[in-house]
């Protein structure tokens, strides 16, 4: 038997009122949806650390409220990001970083570093940034996944920078920026925001069968053959732990697919 990483499914955020009674049961308390939530997916992408900074004790709470084996991703703060000069990032990253993740402990999973639609690559540029993400905080080993959204990402040459550094890209499903489905690092990181509402599980089951198959090539140490890559892959296949979340405009029926995708993995 091949050998197979885990491979988790989860949704961006848990805080969204039209999942009430449509994910969360009718009268089930606001307090109570992170719980409810992680316990039935296994992965949530927090959003809120984008757009400001939370408190030490807030993170200690979330993870406090969730199963052993659940995982959170992070996504890092705007102003790492959008900026002209990415180099130029140490006093915001520093600031993110030390708002108090390490709360999270066990439970923390990679770092989203998500930059704007119009921010393109330029070698130096990234090489710099690349060159100023810690591998560890406070002990903590740490994790970190690109989701860049501008065409001139699609290039070689990134791909090896990412996967020298062991730093993953994010495998974007969207209708404008770019799919970069090379595997640069120990895991994969998936963003699926091509789903409906008008689909109960947001995407069709065929799909939904074709993106299980995907992640578990990926999660095998492969790579699916009907993505397209821009590098060649390495020969070496390690397990890799999947990351797939799903996050489509209006989100109502993400939940649902996260399920979908989980009971398609699960072995």
């Amino acid at each position: 038997m091949v050998e197979m990483g885990r491979i988790r499914a989860g949704i961006g955020g848990w805080t969204f009122e039209p999942w009430r009674g449509v994910f969360y049961p009718q009268g089930l308390k606001q307090a109570d949806e992170l719980a409810y939530a992680s316990s039935h997916l296994s992965a949530i992408e927090i959003n809120s650390t984008y757009y400001s900074t939370q408190k030490p004790a807030t993170f200690a709470k979330w993870a406090a409220s969730v199963p052993e084996d659940f995982m959170f991703t992070v996504k890092a703060s705007r102003f790492c990001t959008n900026r002209r000069v990415l180099a130029e990032m140490g006093e915001s990253m520093e600031k993110f970083l030390g708002q108090g993740l390490t709360e999270l402990g066990p439970h923390l999973g990679p770092i989203l570093w998500q930059f704007m639609a119009t921010k393109k690559f330029d070698p130096d540029d990234f090489g710099a940034f690349l060159d100023l993400l810690p591998k560890t905080l406070e002990g903590l080993p740490l994790r970190h996944c690109m989701e860049v959204r501008h065409a001139s990402f699609a290039d070689p040459a990134f791909v090896e920078m990412c996967r020298a550094h062991q730093v993953a890209i994010c495998c974007s499903e969207h209708e404008v920026y770019p799919m970069i489905a090379d595997a640069t690092a120990d895991f994969v990181y998936a963003r699926l925001m091509r789903g409906s509402d008008d689909i109960e599980t947001a995407y069709e089951p065929k799909d939904l069968d074709a993106w299980a198959r995907r992640f578990e090539d990926y999660a095998k140490g492969g790579a699916p053959d009907d993505l397209p890559k821009l590098a060649a892959k390495p020969a070496a296949k390690q397990p890799r732990e999947v990351f797939a979340f799903v996050i489509h405009e209006g989100k109502v029926r993400a939940p649902a697919a996260a399920m979908a995708l989980l009971e398609r993995t699960q072995a």
